[in-house]
Formats: structure tokens, C-alpha cells, sequence
């Protein structure tokens, strides 16, 4: 079965890995790289990229049918904190993006989509009651994505992702994001200022385990796949403090001072652990970071990046 994947979103935080790992398991002429903005040397060095706007149809059409699209994972999106600065914009390119690729695989024949969701569809007691643009913009997606599957048979696979952590890729405007900045600070100053209480817990997985979890989602036979808006998955929860702690355990005198902002409000509206069993019953979701191992991986890539 020929097997040609457009990534779209390829240069974020999640997309640059899992581009990453899509090249390696099925080869680099395999998997198309996609994203709005031009073209990096990161992006082009072990193939092809595209620049690609989602919100422009006419040009994704073209692109999936002239390359011979099979499999779609689309990522672009505005993130929960920056989302909220310009909730009109992030509402059009959250979800008329979206819309646009559904469209485009269905007409497309596309074997395969994948889109993610997040923890901000839910309020503190996991019910879905999105309190941002970020996570009004997610619930409605995985309706569309069920609609999608119900209505053309379209194979769409959704994962709520929690805070995603990694040592490849900076900040991108998220409102777990402090898990990744403070890293970067903890090396190069010494010290952290968290727009975060310390008590502030919140679930988070290490990039590796997202990626992986991804991958074994979309390997999964169709038969397995019960749920078809997004499934939870979860790997860890902590607090600024708890990081704190375990970073400082490597790095003598690391200091953390907290002045919460206006991200404050949406994390005392996210819940502090996902229940998983669904992934882990279906298609064997298990996590392979805790947040001991997760820090330590962390920081001795971040340090290596330092040498160099």
C-alpha cells in the first residue's frame, strides 16, 4: 500500500518530532513537511517542506491530490494563551483550518486523519465545559471529527493531549508552557519566574511519550478504535513547585519566584489528572517518562545544546 503523509503544522512543538519520527518509520520521500511559515534549514534537511497556509483550501486540495496524500496528521493551531489575546483569529484558523482539511480528505479519499485535542476541552472536573477560545475551538473539533467519521466514513483519530514537554522546541504560546521555558532558564540563569501558583497542578507527558502514543493510535486496526472524537491520555501530574524541586536536585541553587497572570485563570479551570483507561484498554496506550526521568532526559539534552 503506498503510504505518502502530509504533515501540516510540521514546525511546531509537536509537529517538528513527530515529523521527525513519522521520516524515520516510513522514509524521508514518505512524509511531506508542511507549515506557514518559510521554510528552515531544520525542516528541509531530511525532506520535503511546503509552505502552506491552512486556512487556504484551494492549495491543500492541491497538494493532496498532485502529491498522492493517503495519510494527513494536521496540527496547526493557536494555543491556549495566545489564543486568548485574539480569540477571533484563533477561532478561524482553529477550526475553519480544521474544517478545510476534513473536507479535503473527504473528498480526497484520504486513508487517514489525525488532529488533536487537549485537556482544555474540560473544567477542573474533567466534564467538557472549555473555558478559552483554545478549548471551545478543540470540543467543537472532535464533534466534527465524529460527524466526519459517522457521516463519510472518514478514518479520524484524536488524542487529547495534556501539557507537552520537550527539549527540541521552544515555548509556543501554550499555557503549560512554563514546563518547557523553566528548563531553559533553570540552564542559562539560574533561576525561573513562573506565571503559574506553585501549587498549580496540572497533567504533562513528555514529548517522546506523545509522539510515541500518536503513533501507536494510528498503527492501531480500525476495529480497535472505539472513540472516535479523541481519547484521553496521561502520563504524569505536577506542580511549578514539584519541577522546581526536581530540577533544583540536579542544578544546586536553582531559584523559582511565582507571579501568576492571566494564564492563572485558565489552568484553575483545567483538571489535575486524566482518567486513560480507554487508550490504555484499546490500543495499549502505556507511558514510558515519569517526572523524575522526564527532567533528567531534559536537562542532560538542554546541557548538551549548551556545549555545543
Amino acid at each position: 500500500m503506498k503510504l505518502t503523509i502530509l504533515v501540516i503544522g510540521a514546525c511546531g512543538q509537536l509537529g517538528s518530532e513527530l515529523t521527525r519520527a513519522l521520516r524515520k518509520k516510513h522514509g524521508w520521500k514518505n512524509v511531506i513537511a508542511a507549515d506557514i511559515h518559510p521554510a528552515t534549514d531544520t525542516s528541509q534537511r531530511d525532506g520535503l517542506y511546503l509552505q502552506l497556509d491552512v486556512l487556504n483550501k484551494k492549495k491543500l486540495a492541491y497538494i493532496v491530490a498532485h502529491r498522492g496524500i493517503k495519510h494527513i496528521y494536521h496540527l496547526a493551531a493557536v494555543l491556549s494563551a495566545t489564543a486568548e489575546q485574539n480569540p477571533a483569529r484563533a477561532w478561524e484558523i482553529n477550526m475553519q483550518g480544521l474544517l478545510n482539511v476534513l473536507e479535503v480528505a473527504k473528498d480526497h479519499k484520504v486513508q487517514q486523519l489525525f488532529w488533536p485535542s487537549s485537556i482544555a476541552v474540560f473544567d477542573k472536573h474533567c466534564d467538557i465545559k472549555p473555558s478559552t477560545v483554545y478549548g471551545i475551538s478543540k470540543a467543537a473539533g472532535e464533534n466534527w471529527c465524529q460527524y466526519y467519521f459517522e457521516r463519510y466514513g472518514l478514518d479520524v483519530r484524536s488524542l487529547r493531549y495534556p501539557g507537552l514537554i520537550s527539549h527540541r522546541t521552544k515555548p509556543g504560546g501554550g499555557t503549560t508552557d512554563y514546563a518547557v521555558d523553566i528548563f531553559h532558564q533553570a540552564i542559562q540563569r539560574g533561576g525561573y519566574e513562573c506565571f503559574l501558583n506553585k501549587e498549580t497542578t496540572l497533567p504533562m507527558m513528555y514529548m517522546p511519550d506523545a509522539v510515541n502514543a500518536t503513533l501507536a493510535l494510528m498503527d492501531a486496526p480500525p476495529a480497535n478504535i472505539h472513540i472516535r472524537s479523541a481519547y484521553n491520555i496521561a502520563a504524569m501530574s505536577f506542580s511549578p513547585v514539584e519541577l522546581a524541586d526536581e530540577i533544583g536536585g540536579h542544578l544546586p541553587g536553582f531559584e523559582m519566584n511565582y507571579c501568576p497572570d492571566f494564564r492563572q485563570a485558565i489552568a484553575d479551570n483545567w483538571p489535575k489528572h486524566i482518567d486513560d483507561q480507554n487508550a490504555r484498554r484499546d490500543w495499549g496506550w502505556q507511558e514510558t517518562y515519569n517526572l523524575e526521568t522526564m527532567t533528567a532526559d531534559m536537562l542532560a539534552h538542554l546541557n548538551q545544546k549548551e556545549l555545543c
